[in-house]
């Protein structure tokens, strides 16, 4: 089964992170996660490995409401990178705020936007769009 290589969980919620990280586990989704708290702490791992295809995760499931640095301006600052390979972002939120969606859908790297609890089969879904 395909699976991403690394994957990135940048959410405030430990409960959620601890959650999301076990069941991706369990479903194979990738080789190994990365979790940030804020979207301050997941640019300041990934700025200085920008250029490292290697060490930079495929895909990035953001939540959108943050303390610090929340999602939306982790990704006005993630566009402005330079990225030597696809990085897929998923919005994961709670918010059911159809402007959110549609500020999500403004931004090309932003492919799909998913309202938490994020079950097994959404998970499934990011793996059935993993280019090959």
């Amino acid at each position: 089964m395909k699976k991403f290589d690394i994957a990135c969980l940048i959410d405030d919620d430990k409960m959620f992170t601890f959650l999301m990280s076990k069941q991706m586990r369990l479903i194979d989704f990738c080789d190994s996660i990365l979790v940030f708290n804020d979207g301050d702490e997941a640019l300041r791992y990934l700025k200085p490995i920008m250029h490292s295809p290697e060490t930079l995760p495929s895909v990035i499931l953001l939540d959108i409401n943050m303390p610090v640095l929340d999602g939306w301006q982790f990704l006005d600052e993630f566009v402005k990178f330079d990225i030597p390979k696809k990085i897929t972002v998923y919005i994961v939120s709670s918010s059911i705020d159809h402007a959110d969606r549609i500020k999500a859908a403004s931004y090309r790297e932003v492919s799909n936007f998913y309202v938490k609890p994020i079950t097994n089969a959404n998970l499934v879904e990011m793996l059935n769009e993993i280019e090959v």
